[in-house]
């Protein structure tokens, strides 16, 4: 009955996040990721057994939060905004060369070495753009320094990271770098006591607000007149200095840069589902989560700083120990300061999202359930919501599509990013209007009904 409920609920209705819980937990191993036409998607073969800990741990449908927050903290978050924090600080890599190859100041990168080289874990396991293809991504696991250094860089597509499971090795504890919704799912898995889960010791990952379809890299290149059949022999997602720049190379030796405030253009055009469903920005159930510092004053200096929340008394314990020895800076930030840097997109996910939801279930569409209903959602913010949605729904159209690459990126680009601003500023009274004291109510989630 899980295969059917998952298939029909999730797989076919467009829900998926593409995770690989349920390949993972499947019995006989008659499941897979595949590559589905906007992203991984599981396939199973007949006749395939999954337990009734892939129906509750999948992401796709909604996991519980708030069973989950009382399973994993002992209580509801303290803040909506951001779940619960242990401690809270900007900071960076000391390493100039670490900090100059992350995505958003190299903490991350700089955490997992450290926990590699203290003894803490055997190896990390990583999202790594290029495996199998270059156009491509996947779970990687590093053993060494040079692995971890490997795997630097933001991956703006989705991976089935939780496929890993069952590849690791008995008696190794391992760190892995997630994606919200495949934090609370590994979470759910741990809860539950499963054998696989409990070898994961840390849990990292990035403040996520949306990722794109893979599509979108191949819809670029035809804006910029490369063929189809000219194939990528390398992409960088954030080449260069912070905040940097998408970076396509292809056989015949065309070489697309594009400024990261420039190539967002692609996002309403290929948003994936998960980003516009998903109501965790802040990556809540890690043990360390890590964003881009945005604020001018950071971005003034032109490096990479990260905004660092650590969930855990052992991650602050770590954090506190590579402070001590200038392997980190940290500066203590409160959660006013860190939720201002990042208060669009927190609302985004936090109203946005569950407005979406609701939205998909009154046109008679399956939408994911967290048990989680903000509070206060007012008329203004509703309105907002309606042109935001109207966008993703007529972008996403293959019309506007092939318009969107017949535009050169070179006016498409600084267009969008004026756009983007002149609406991030147009909609911040209604998106920040009692974003502050965000509350939320609680209810059991409609697909925990489902028999």
């Amino acid at each position: 009955m899980t295969v059917s409920k998952l298939q029909t609920r999730v797989v076919l209705s467009g829900i998926c996040t593409g995770c690989g819980i349920c390949v993972t937990l499947a019995k006989n191993g008659k499941a897979r990721m595949i590559q589905g036409p906007s992203g991984l998607i599981p396939e199973f073969d007949t006749p395939c057994e999954l337990p009734e800990l892939a129906w509750t741990a999948c992401p796709g449908k909604g996991v519980d939060y708030p069973e989950l927050y009382k399973e994993h903290y002992g209580e509801l978050p303290a803040d909506w905004r951001v779940g619960h924090i242990n401690k809270l600080w900007t900071g960076y890599a000391s390493d100039p060369v670490i900090r100059r190859a992350g995505a958003s100041g190299g903490t991350t990168t700089a955490v997992l070495i450290y926990l590699l080289e203290t003894g803490r874990i055997d190896a990390a396991i990583l999202a790594k753009q290029g495996t199998p293809t270059a156009e491509r991504a996947s779970w990687f696991i590093a053993k060494t320094r040079e692995d971890i250094l490997s795997c630097v860089q933001s991956v703006y597509v989705p991976v089935a990271m939780l496929d890993c499971l069952a590849h690791l090795e008995t008696g190794k504890k391992y760190a892995i770098t997630l994606v919200p919704e495949q934090s609370a799912a590994l979470r759910v898995l741990q809860h539950s006591g499963h054998e696989l889960a409990q070898k994961i010791e840390f849990v990292l990952g990035p403040y996520t607000g949306t990722a794109l379809d893979p599509r979108a890299v191949r819809s670029l290149l035809r804006a910029n007149k490369v063929a189809n059949d000219d194939p990528i022999t390398s992409l960088k997602w954030r080449a260069g200095e912070w905040p940097g720049y998408l970076e396509i190379i292809t056989a015949s030796g065309r070489e697309i840069r594009s400024k990261k405030v420039y190539y967002n253009f692609l996002i309403p055009f290929y948003v994936t589902q998960t980003s516009l469903q998903s109501m965790d920005f802040a990556n809540e159930f890690t043990d360390l989560s890590v964003g881009d510092a945005w604020s001018p004053k950071f971005e003034s200096l032109g490096q990479g700083f990260s905004v660092i929340a650590s969930r855990s008394e052992k991650m602050t314990a770590i954090l506190e120990e590579m402070a001590i020895s200038d392997l980190i800076q940290l500066t203590q930030a409160d959660v006013l300061e860190a939720s201002s840097m990042h208060g669009h997109m927190i609302d985004f996910k936090k109203r946005g999202g569950y407005l979406r939801n609701q939205w998909r279930k009154k046109i008679g569409k399956i939408a994911p359930d967290y048990g989680l209903s903000p509070v206060g959602t007012g008329a203004s913010r509703i309105l907002v919501e309606v042109i935001i949605t109207s966008i993703f729904i007529v972008c996403r159209t293959p019309i506007a599509r092939w318009i969107m690459e017949q535009i050169p990126e070179k006016i498409l680009g600084p267009l969008f990013n004026n756009l983007r601003l002149a609406w991030k500023n147009a909609s911040k009274p209604a998106k920040r209007k009692g974003l502050k004291d965000l509350r939320m109510v609680t209810h059991e989630p409609d697909w925990a009904k489902i028999k």
